[in-house]
């Protein structure tokens, strides 16, 4: 799938008793951590980003990965400014330029198109491993980028010089500023003695792709049912994959069945708006939580991506998210260079946390409102938020700034994010 073969600098090499220092330690190389090593090379730093495992690098022709992301507007912006956009479009982005959201029980409904604001569509949607890939393939091309994979940390050292981690096969990299970019299980946050809010949902995602008896319209799909919401996804040779969101109860019978019963089940929680549904391939799925952390920043560590905030995928903005993560601490970090100033500080780091925590939040909290409110069989409920889709739909400055929002639109991104 390569078309270059030119790797960066590992430390493969290195003997068990040696140390080998940088500016910058990346733990986690997926699709954030990468964003920001990548948006931090080329500013006079030694980076190391260090990763469980390299990214699958091939598959079969006609093969679609079950893990997808929505790519809003800034997210396109920050990967084309990290050279990582056009590899992306060789791979497969997929465009989708309107959005149908509707209610199982009350019948209100939401429709956005991308001609109304101006714009050639709402967002791509793009298989995970061909995010990272590119992502990688650009890291392998910086060579002020060390690679250290297949590796895991065994241990966790940080002192007001710097953090020192020991890795497992008995290697050792100090560092300035540490960088938790390892998930929603960050074993650097639990380490570091930070803390998390939030609760489990009590829901799993199922995710699977399936072709559509009728064309998918580049129109991504939404319907809300009493168990969880369904999304139906566009892909670029004509099926979708699908984030059906149910009771942990209601996910295990749905994956204990076989393919067709499941796709029977997803038709009709389809509505059969695409005709009839048929799963391909297998299905996954796994548990949704809501976690925040107490704080994003430590002298010398910082939290991106899921790290620092997991959120119910209902809208798609989790990766969104870490993209503007990642961009922001780039930029306090380019800031604290072209100032002098201590890229690990208080100073440099909060202006990251200032700038994301509360954007971050108010994300989180309106995703679990619209998850609680949804989830709600109340009659007076169901009416409520039924007329509230359907007055929103015919109020178009509304709608149209719900819209720039989840595109990325506003005036408030990070350098990486706005506009060309």
């Amino acid at each position: 799938m390569r078309d270059n073969e030119s790797v960066s600098p590992t430390v493969q090499d290195l003997t068990l008793s040696e140390e080998s220092s940088f500016d910058l330690l990346v733990v986690g190389g997926g699709m954030v951590g990468a964003a920001l090593a990548r948006a931090c090379s080329g500013k006079g730093l030694r980076i190391a980003v260090i990763e469980t495992r390299a990214p699958q690098r091939d598959w079969p022709p006609g093969e679609i990965d079950l893990r997808v992301s929505a790519l809003s507007r800034a997210s396109q912006r920050i990967l084309a400014r990290l050279g990582a956009w056009e590899r992306i479009a060789a791979l497969g982005a997929n465009p989708y330029r309107r959005m149908c959201v509707w209610d199982a029980l009350g019948g209100g409904s939401i429709h956005f198109d991308a001609q109304a604001l101006g714009e050639p569509d709402l967002g791509h949607i793009v298989e995970n491993r061909v995010i990272q890939l590119a992502l990688w393939e650009a890291l392998e091309s910086s060579p002020d980028i060390t690679l250290v994979c297949p590796a895991s940390i065994a241990e966790l050292e940080r002192t007001d010089a710097g953090t020192r981690l020991m890795l497992g096969d008995g290697r050792t990299l100090r560092g300035r500023l540490l960088v938790a970019a390892d998930g929603r299980d960050s074993l650097v946050r639990e380490l570091s003695g930070i803390e998390t809010e939030g609760r489990d949902y009590d829901q799993r995602a199922i995710v699977a792709n399936v072709r559509a008896q009728e064309w998918h319209e580049e129109t991504a799909w939404q319907r809300f049912l009493p168990t969880g919401p369904l999304a139906l996804l566009p892909l670029a040779d004509g099926r979708c994959s699908i984030v059906w969101s149910a009771t942990a109860e209601r996910a295990a019978e749905l994956l204990a069945i076989g393919d067709a019963a499941f796709s029977a089940a997803l038709t009709d929680a389809s509505e059969a708006r695409l005709g009839a549904l048929v799963v391909e391939g297998p299905r996954a799925a796994f548990p949704l939580r809501l976690q925040h952390a107490k704080q994003y920043v430590l002298p010398g560590l910082a939290l991106v991506g899921d790290a620092a905030h997991a959120v119910h995928p209902l809208a798609g903005q989790g990766v969104n998210l870490g993209f503007l993560d990642a961009a922001e601490l780039a930029a306090a970090i380019d800031v604290a260079v072209n100032r002098g100033r201590d890229i690990a500080g208080l100073w440099t780091l909060r202006r990251y946390e200032r700038a994301r925590r509360g954007d971050n939040l108010a994300m989180l909290a309106a995703m679990d409102l619209i998850k609680r409110t949804f989830g709600n069989e109340s009659p007076p409920v169901v009416a409520a938020r039924s007329l509230g889709l359907s007055l929103t739909d015919r109020i178009g400055p509304l709608k149209n700034l719900f819209m720039e929002r989840a595109l990325g639109l506003g005036s408030d991104l990070p350098p990486l994010a706005r506009p060309f």
